[in-house]
């Protein structure tokens, strides 16, 4: 059984962030790493990110911008999908779409949305004041059929533990590589994890005990601003330089 995990997601091609936690997973004894997805899409280093990615052992699994990427691009589509698309090779594309949907080590699920869905946010609800946590019955609802007791979600980009009712633990790491992004869908929203720190998560068992960290790591978000500004988004170098949209 594996003792100590990290566990990461949403790097969305930051390589400058996802260094900063790599080399700090390094420092911590860890049996394993996992992560959970949109690993390669975004304005920054997809190319880069992914030979990062490939120098570590790491389980992966696919997010939704992952399932994008391999997706023709709709008329209309922004830069941003473009360049990603033109910078990765086959190599990485290939592996992105060998990627699973979902895995489990020991009691523990991991999957980038819902068990069902990553297009859905498990604990997160839009409303007219904004984002909130669902009630545990609506989270409890999306997680019918799981046997593990804990579970892993990122998609929000928002560090949380939630303890449900059943006994079931769900945690959501935060994001590597981008802590704020504005969306359409389902409705209008944002998400704001209101720091530039790179977010990742380690559990670990004690005494039969699952002890939960969710760490932030200081890394170089100016340096990744400027590459998001360079290539045309300065709504990401915001969200990277602050935390917020």
């Amino acid at each position: 059984m594996k003792k100590k995990i990290a566990v990461l997601s949403d790097i969305h091609g930051n390589n400058v962030a996802l260094e900063a936690v790599l080399l700090d997973i390094s420092r911590r004894n860890i049996d394993a790493v996992v992560n959970l997805g949109d690993s390669l899409y975004g304005p920054l280093n997809p190319l880069k990110t992914f030979h990062l990615l490939m120098e570590h052992n790491i389980a992966h699994i696919m997010g939704n911008c992952d399932r994008i990427i391999l997706e023709p691009s709709e008329a209309g589509a922004g830069s941003t999908i473009h360049y990603v698309k033109k910078t990765l090779t086959k190599e990485a594309l290939d592996w992105l779409e060998h990627l699973p949907n979902s895995i489990s080590i020991d009691d523990i699920l991991f999957c980038h949305g819902i068990p069902s869905s990553d297009q859905v946010y498990l604990l997160e609800e839009m409303t007219e004041v904004g984002e909130v946590l669902k009630n545990s019955e609506e989270i409890m609802r999306a997680l019918e059929g799981v046997e593990q007791n804990i579970i892993f979600c990122g998609h929000s980009h928002i560090p949380r533990t939630v303890y449900l009712p059943n006994g079931k633990l769900v945690i959501n790491p935060g994001s590597v590589g981008l802590p704020a992004y504005e969306d359409d869908l389902p409705v209008p929203h944002k998400m704001e994890s209101g720091s530039p720190y790179a977010n990742y998560t380690i559990i670990e068992e004690i005494s039969n005990q699952w002890i939960v960290g969710h760490i932030n790591v200081f890394y170089d978000w100016e340096k990744a601003a400027h590459i998001a500004e360079t290539n045309e988004r300065p709504d990401w170098a915001h969200a990277l330089k602050f935390g917020r949209v």
